[in-house]
């Protein structure tokens, strides 16, 4: 459970952007929508590898 100390005479909206920050750091909607759908073990391990190279590719072109 999250909870936001809201001082007095604070801002409404002030409250409100603390306690969506604290919930984007959570990672639970990050989370739900990972979970939407089921990715084969396969699957992941290529994407994953994909985006090595990737990186990679982009580290060398930096240097």
């Amino acid at each position: 459970m999250i909870v936001v100390p809201v001082k007095e005479g604070e801002n409404i909206e002030k409250a409100l952007k603390k306690f969506k920050r604290k919930f984007e750091k959570t990672g639970i909607v990050k989370e739900l929508r990972r979970r939407q759908q089921f990715d084969k073990p396969s699957v992941t391990k290529r994407l994953k590898k994909e985006r090595a190279v990737y990186v990679q590719q982009l580290q060398q072109v930096e240097d």
